[in-house]
């Protein structure tokens, strides 16, 4: 670390040895285009398929019909510019086209691509994009004001150190999200050969259905001896959440208040800032292993790793007698292609969904206690392990966050 003299500049103090420049100076707009031939469905970025709060993207569901697309390179920022607060900003990891709605910016020297992506990912940048944007329905940010934005600019030898500190961090996060994916991948296997094949070990620890075991008539087909068929309410709790309304939302955390987390947070990760006065909370508090389900809005997301309140949209899913039925077998459950299909088929509404009524419809063979605790014994520490990856990544991100506006404003220098 080092530190140095300040000076005052139009957007406040920073080092004596630094410089402020517009973002038209150092990093304008691409404008190339690319023909729809040139790109697939994987290499397509539109505002849709960019996912809120910096959070990446997801795969494009449909590709333009004609014409052609604004060409990105790997290393190029993109920023939807619809609805601005949603901050939906990425640094692409490949190359290909995007709409007309997402902007493709490129630094030129004496700029490092990666710092300026980290310094237009605070908070600040988007409140400016949001306080310039033009429309009501669909609000756009106005491109020339962007252009006008102010960046702090240090050597580039020091704006490659903190995009290294700030990458290296976002580095660890994405590495144990894509472990839990397998993690979660593995958990889904195991599930599927014992309580959906019925090739769960049996007493000579043998799978039973291909070593002969004995199978039986049932409503919903042949299922091992000794199983019985249920509702998934007789085994589970689902338990709704509370809904204070809108008008006791807050941004801010103290010690009367908690975080309230809805179907919106449950969706993506990270984004969950409002609070609510603790005792409207009543007794819905989840910890990070207690499993969530969204039967409202955005309907069937299983989710673990959070901590607060939560919403009527959300349901804590847990063994209707303490101890039974393991949380690693609740979670593969909730997310198995079944329960998933089975919550679509019975929600009702057409803008917004409703998928309580689908727990009724939910029968399914249930093995003895014995046998979901020997799926325990396997399972459990891969589900502990995932929610262990989630709470480290919740206090990076916390790290990152703290970090960012200090090292973008020169109060913490690096060599």
């Amino acid at each position: 670390m080092k530190y140095s003299k300040f000076k005052q500049t139009e957007i406040g103090m920073i080092p004596e040895d630094w410089e402020v420049k517009r973002l038209n100076e150092i990093a304008p707009y691409i404008n190339e285009k690319i023909s729809l031939d040139e790109i697939d469905i994987k290499s397509f970025i539109s505002t849709e398929n960019m996912l809120p709060d910096k959070n990446g993207i997801t795969i494009a569901s449909s590709l333009p019909k004609v014409g052609k697309v604004t060409q990105f390179k790997e290393g190029d920022i993109l920023f939807s510019n619809i609805r601005t607060y949603f901050k939906k900003l990425w640094l692409a990891k490949f190359s290909g086209g995007c709409s007309n709605d997402v902007l493709v910016i490129r630094g030129k020297y004496p700029i490092n691509n990666k710092y300026l992506y980290y310094f237009l990912s605070q908070n600040k940048f988007f409140e400016f994009t949001v306080l310039t944007s033009k429309g009501t329905k669909m609000p756009r940010g106005d491109k020339n004001a962007i252009m006008g934005y102010n960046i702090n600019i240090p050597s580039i030898h020091e704006q490659s150190a903190i995009a290294k500190i700030l990458s290296d961090l976002d580095s660890k996060i994405e590495l144990n999200q894509q472990m839990n994916k397998t993690l979660e991948a593995i958990g889904q296997a195991i599930f599927k050969h014992r309580f959906v094949d019925f090739e769960f070990p049996n007493e000579e620890g043998k799978p039973y259905k291909s070593s002969g075991g004995e199978m039986v008539d049932s409503e919903l087909g042949v299922i091992p001896k000794g199983w019985n068929v249920k509702n998934v309410q007789d085994l589970l709790v689902f338990e709704k959440g509370v809904e204070p309304g809108s008008k006791f939302y807050m941004t801010e955390d103290s010690q009367k208040n908690i975080r309230f987390i809805r179907v919106g947070d449950i969706n993506t990760p990270g984004r969950e800032n409002t609070f609510i006065p603790i005792e409207l909370a009543g007794e819905k508090f989840c910890r990070e292993n207690d499993i969530l389900l969204s039967l409202d809005a955005t309907i069937g997301i299983v989710r673990i790793g959070m901590n607060g309140a939560f919403s009527s949209g959300i349901r804590k899913v847990y063994s209707r007698e303490k101890g039974d039925v393991p949380k690693a077998y609740i979670y593969s459950l909730l997310t198995s292609k079944y329960i998933q299909d089975t919550i679509y088929t019975y929600a009702i509404g057409t803008t917004i969904l409703h998928a309580g009524a689908s727990l009724d419809h939910m029968d399914l063979p249930i093995p003895n206690v014995e046998i979901l605790k020997k799926f325990s014994n396997v399972t459990e520490p891969i589900f502990n392990s995932m929610v262990n990856n989630i709470i480290e990544n919740n206090n990076l991100s916390q790290i990152r966050d703290s970090l960012l506006p200090k090292l973008m404003s020169g109060k913490i220098r690096v060599n």
